[in-house]
């Protein structure tokens, strides 16, 4: 008992520097968010940028990295108690279908696109599903269940440090276009959400404009996240047909917990089964925690890491992000002229 609790205290000290580097980033980016006017998701992401040496070996770079990832699914799984499936229902079939339409046709056109660019079809997969689902998280889904060689981890570096970029730069690029193109909260947050790769980005753009954008925009993103599941499987299926699968490797989880842990709290939430005073609490809560996430991608961020990534890699991921973009621009704006 008391060398498991000994673990666990070495566990907690070796995480709070980073923690604590991101919290206090996120309280500098609030501060200037009150008193400015600034959005506070751009500043944390921005000032963490400016701090990515802290990143690197030493002391902050458990905690920065626990931030970046568990912190942040734990603020967006609280964003449940937030949304019922009213919601949801409001955006429309239209809407969904466009979403998952965009998803499986980003991944077709990859595949059909990558060969023009000199790559197989294993970095066209991963690329593609990495852009066309959730960034990092999905390529390294999708790589767990790739027959490996010896460029596996290279397509797989490759393919995290680009869809980091360009996440990174569309949120803060995006809110800035849904605006001058005159989309409303609504649309502006369902672009965002399909559009943006990672999660984090997702929520950063899209409360970075309104309340109500960032909501959308979650929900939207997670129903691409959901995604993942039937991506993973047909890949898995095809590859054992083909006989390419590695029945050595470890498969990797088909539903990511903060997704089943969100939709167990909108589900709770559409019940009204939540006071009033435990929601506002969990919304103060989850902002915060998502503040001290975006911190945490900014930390780990490096710019000169792009520099090591392959020229016709990188063109592969923009070509795929501008088509995702572009699909659904031109089907919003179909929908809104309608």
């Amino acid at each position: 008992m008391i060398a498991l609790l000994n673990d666990r205290l070495g566990v907690s000290r070796s995480l709070f520097p980073g923690l604590l580097i991101s919290g206090l980033i996120a309280i500098a980016a609030q501060f200037i968010s009150d008193h400015y006017g600034a959005p506070a998701m751009l500043m944390a992401l921005l000032f963490g940028i400016a701090l990515n040496f802290l990143s690197e070996e030493g002391p902050c770079s458990a905690g920065i990295a626990f931030s970046a990832r568990t912190v942040l699914r734990f603020g967006v799984a609280l964003l449940g108690m937030r949304i019922s499936f009213e919601m949801a229902a409001s955006l429309g079939w239209s809407i969904v279908a466009i979403v998952i339409g965009g998803v499986i046709a980003t991944i077709i056109f990859g595949m059909s696109i990558a060969r023009l660019l000199g790559h197989g079809p294993r970095f066209a997969f991963l690329s593609a599903g990495s852009v066309a689902i959730c960034g990092a998280s999905a390529a390294m889904a999708i790589a767990a269940i790739l027959p490996r060689d010896e460029r596996s981890e290279e397509r797989l570096v490759f393919t995290i440090v680009g869809v980091t970029l360009l996440s990174t730069i569309a949120m803060i690029v995006y809110p800035i276009f849904a605006q001058l193109i005159g989309f409303d909260s609504q649309f502006s947050g369902i672009f965002i959400g399909a559009t943006i790769h990672d999660v984090a980005q997702v929520v950063g753009a899209g409360f970075s404009i309104s309340q109500e954008t960032g909501d959308i925009a979650t929900v939207v993103k997670l129903i691409r996240v959901a995604m993942l599941a039937p991506v993973i499987l047909v890949a898995v299926i095809i590859i054992r047909r083909i006989g390419g699968g590695d029945s050595k490797a470890g498969q990797p989880a088909i539903m990511p917990g903060f997704v089943v842990a969100f939709a167990i709290l909108v589900a709770l939430n559409s019940f009204g089964l939540f006071p009033p005073g435990i929601t506002e609490i969990s919304a103060v809560v989850s902002r915060w925690a998502l503040l001290t996430a975006i911190s945490a991608v900014g930390l780990k961020t490096s710019l000169r890491e792009v520099i090591k990534v392959g020229g016709a890699a990188i063109a592969l991921l923009v070509i795929e992000t501008l088509f995702l973009g572009a699909w659904t621009l031109v089907l919003l704006q179909w929908i809104s002229g309608s």
